[in-house]
């Protein structure tokens, strides 16, 4: 009996693979390894799809939502140096003894603090009220829904690990609150420290002026970092505001002890 042998050719990423004879007329066929060399092919020629979406999201990264602590980290460092500076540099403005400079601004870290942590601590337990109402409104609407639609227990246990994220995602008022008294008092010592070893008076003044410039402009760059925002416009922003500040604290205090009021 003749046999016709037909030779197969796989165009593969590496040139021509040929496949064994395929005998005619009820014989054996003998493909060879096909899916072997197919799977090599597509190996390296072909990248998956799930590998494909994590190279693209590698680097990519949400900073929008650094932007709730940050702002308070920022806002609160910022807040201690600026309100402690200018209280010390007001009563600079008429007392040129060191220990009532230094004292009004242990005064006013101390106030300033506790001030920022009653009222972050107020403000976050409102929200967490708010919060946390909602939540109990949507699990009774989702309780109705399952109700009239008679749902499966699958659904429940979803629904009931759902609002178990909702709840484990909610803020805590107590951290909030020593956070924002942490970076107020962080703020508040930078001046303190400058002016605790000075007795000159101008040269403590300026010594002052300086180490809060400084802060000022480290912290408007740190915020900028942190936040992938332009750093040059963010230091001068804080800069700019900060000196503003002191400025006008110590204008009207000393026009107020010159008059004799």
């Amino acid at each position: 009996m003749a046999s016709n042998q037909l030779a197969l050719t796989v165009m593969g990423g590496g040139g021509d693979n040929k496949l064994g004879p395929v005998v005619a007329g009820g014989g054996v066929v003998v493909v060879g390894d096909v899916e072997g060399q197919l799977g090599r092919s597509n190996r390296a020629g072909v990248v998956d799809d799930d590998e494909s979406r994590d190279i693209n999201n590698i680097g990519e990264f949400d900073y929008s939502k650094r932007a709730q602590w940050l702002r308070a980290a920022v806002l609160g460092a910022n807040d201690g140096l600026v309100s402690t500076a200018s209280l010390m540099m007001g009563v600079g403005a008429v007392k040129q003894d060191i220990k009532a400079m230094i004292l009004a601004g242990f005064a006013g870290l101390v106030a300033g603090a506790c001030s920022m942590a009653i009222g972050e601590f107020v403000s976050v337990y409102s929200q967490l009220d708010v919060e946390l109402a909602q939540i109990e409104r949507n699990k009774v609407t989702k309780q109705q829904q399952q109700v009239h639609q008679k749902t499966t227990t699958s659904s429940s246990s979803s629904s009931e690990l759902e609002e178990l994220e909702e709840i484990m995602s909610l803020p805590n008022p107590l951290q909030a609150a020593a956070a924002s008294a942490l970076a107020f008092s962080v703020g508040a010592v930078v001046p303190l420290l400058a002016a605790s070893f000075i007795k000159e008076y101008k040269v403590r003044l300026g010594v002052v002026a300086a180490a809060v410039s400084l802060a000022l402009l480290l912290f408007g760059w740190l915020g900028a970092v942190l936040g992938k925002a332009p750093a040059l416009a963010s230091s001068l922003r804080v800069f700019v505001g900060g000196w503003l500040a002191m400025s006008i604290t110590f204008g009207l205090t000393k026009l107020i002890g010159s008059s004799g009021l």
